[in-house]
């Protein structure tokens, strides 16, 4: 399975071979390349995979996928809360 996560350009850096940006995705910084998608500019959102943007998104789309990231986010520490220890005999 692979997933691909929203953030938002904080950067761009066009002094390199390949065009690369600083991303941020909820507060984590990280810089990935963003040669396959020349229309994205500071203030962008774009969907990431493996250091690598794939496409812009529109504010809108980009907060309705943070939104169910969170959700989803929510849910898996609800049930992880509700597991039994397995504490050794």
């Amino acid at each position: 399975m692979c997933l691909s996560l929203p953030g938002k350009i904080i950067s761009i850096d066009d002094t390199s071979d390949l065009r690369m940006a600083e991303v941020d995705f909820g507060g984590v910084k990280r810089e990935i390349c963003v040669e396959w998608v020349p229309e994205a500019k500071i203030g962008d959102y774009v969907l990431a995979h493996v250091g690598t943007a794939l496409t812009v998104l529109d504010e809108t789309s980009a907060m309705e996928s943070i939104t169910a990231l969170n959700e989803l986010s929510r849910i898996l520490e609800e049930e992880e809360q509700k597991r039994p220890l397995n504490l050794p005999e």
